[in-house]
């Protein structure tokens, strides 16, 4: 009988320590998604089912329940930088990213907790912000469940939550102005001052144009025979309402870049004249 039963024995370990190095596709996938936004970054982590036929919200996920917003795992929600969610400022770091749909709207929620997997698990205590958001009907059907950062500016983004015919929107915003502003200051205070940079930052953002003309004229001394300041100095003077200074400022650059044979800048200039001219 023991000659019988070793062997079987044996088989039955091969064919278990087989089993426990089989891997399988996943069924419900995790994605992570980074975003350059602002000044750093926001990286979402989070698991993605499928519709497969199903009845999804009202059905498979409930209404009026606290769903941990995919499957498997919880969701990881990290921001490299301090950003603002329906107000309310949130430091960098990583939290988790839950919700309960209703009908109409979703609660979103970020919280402390990282380890929401089931709705047993969530604890209210631990919310840092939560926010009614509006249910948008989309007409076409998103098989797998999906969240993307979309509507990207410097200083705001959307979190896009997205499955079958419905997606949510939880809007982030960040105090890029301000993290510029002490950047700028930091830096032009040591030897190799950013003056174009900043310049073109104030300017594009209309943040002072006053102080943006400022930086040109440092730039296109630092440097006066480099016609991208000429032309940015002539730009940020048309913006300002000084035509005949910016008319001035364009003649002296495409003289420049006529004698230098840059046609790209010639061209640039060219246009920029025939605009103030009008």
């Amino acid at each position: 009988m023991k000659k019988i039963l070793l062997p079987c024995l044996a088989a039955f370990t091969m064919l278990c320590a087989n089993a426990q190095t089989l891997k399988t596709p996943q069924i419900s996938t995790t994605q992570t998604i980074k975003q350059n936004f602002g000044l750093s970054t926001i990286e979402i982590t989070y698991s993605r089912p499928g519709v497969k036929g199903r009845k999804i919200f009202g059905g498979l996920v409930p209404f009026d329940t606290v769903w941990r917003t995919g499957a498997n795992a919880a969701n990881m929600l990290t921001f490299g930088d301090t950003v603002y969610i329906n107000g309310t400022k949130i430091n960098p770091g990583t939290y988790g990213l839950v919700s309960i749909p209703h009908e109409k709207s979703w609660t979103l929620i970020v919280t402390k907790q990282l380890n929401i997997t089931n709705a047993g698990a969530y604890k209210k205590d631990q919310d840092i912000v939560r926010m009614e958001a509006d249910v948008k009907n989309i007409n076409e059907k998103v098989e797998t469940f999906s969240m993307q950062f979309g509507n990207v500016k410097d200083g705001s983004c959307e979190l896009q939550i997205l499955w079958d015919k419905t997606a949510v929107m939880l809007p982030i915003t960040t105090n890029t102005e301000a993290a510029m502003k002490a950047q700028i200051n930091d830096l032009l205070k040591q030897d190799n001052r950013p003056y174009y940079a900043s310049a073109m930052y104030y300017m594009n953002n209309n943040v002072d144009l006053n102080q943006a003309l400022a930086w040109f004229d440092k730039a296109v001394e630092t440097e006066p025979y480099s016609l991208r300041n000429q032309y940015q100095r002539a730009v940020c003077l048309q913006k300002m309402g000084r035509t005949q200074d910016a008319k001035t400022a364009a003649q002296k650059g495409l003289d420049m870049a006529k004698s230098q044979k840059d046609d790209n800048f010639i061209t640039q200039y060219t246009t920029l004249l025939a605009d103030l001219n009008k």
